[in-house]
């Protein structure tokens, strides 16, 4: 029996991205436990009664096949998993922010095992809580941690000190916090003390908190995705939760 080169079975995966290809079929951007991001064809996916047409759904835990040693992959089987709620509302669209900022951040065929792990726990989150900030907070640093971009939180990175909660620092990426040292012109952002103890905490239950930890993780992932804009930043804003 001829076995199959570069063939993989039942890899634990999610849908994040799908677009056309060719006159039937997709190509689906998947987010996968043991080879992170794989790009796959879907042949005939598009067709009427594809038996692929239902299975191939964002959010939802699935088991997939395909073989290939090409860049793109064909998908030979979709098993779904279940047990995960299906988002609607304002979790849809935190869904697929989650989703594009993987699509952008993540290289193709570079596992992430924990931040596989952290996405399957965000999506439950974001089914069944109602407050979105914490959540999204969350995956945000956890991502960026496993990405090599881990922030500093709780000290100041010049002397090492821990922060002081009433005083102001200003954030430099891939450094951290500095003291203010009376310099506008000085690269970085300002904010308070707390806030990046609160944010080190995952406690948003301050509104200034809330304000400034979103505006710190706009002005962070904005440099790793190079000022290029999220389509899903834009259709948050209106709701005031990014």
């Amino acid at each position: 029996m001829i076995v199959e080169k570069h063939r993989q079975d039942a890899q634990p995966a999610f849908v994040m991205h799908t677009y056309p290809y060719l006159e039937t079929s997709l190509v689906i951007e998947t987010f996968t436990l043991n080879f992170g991001r794989v790009p796959l064809v879907a042949k005939g996916a598009r067709r009427p009664r594809s038996a692929l047409r239902g299975l191939l759904l964002a959010f939802q835990p699935l088991q997939l096949s395909w073989a290939g040693k090409s860049e793109l992959r064909t998908l030979h089987k979709v098993e779904w998993q279940g047990g995960q709620p299906f988002l609607q509302g304002t979790s849809l669209i935190c869904g697929f922010y989650l989703n594009e900022l993987l699509v952008r951040l993540l290289h193709r065929d570079d596992p992430h095992e924990q931040l596989f792990v952290y996405y399957q726990e965000t999506l439950a989150a974001l089914g069944t809580q109602k407050d979105y900030t914490p959540i999204l907070r969350h995956f945000e640093q956890r991502m960026l941690q496993e990405l090599g971009y881990a922030m500093t939180l709780n000290h100041e990175v010049t002397s090492g000190r821990p922060l002081n909660p009433d005083k102001e620092y200003r954030y430099e990426i891939e450094r951290g916090p500095v003291a203010l040292d009376g310099n506008d012109d000085s690269y970085g952002m300002q904010l308070r003390g707390k806030t990046l103890l609160d944010m080190e905490k995952d406690d948003y239950s301050d509104a200034v908190t809330r304000q400034q930890s979103k505006a710190l993780m706009r002005y962070i992932l904005n440099h790793y995705l190079d000022d290029q804009p999220l389509h899903t930043r834009q259709l948050l804003k209106d709701l005031q939760q990014l």
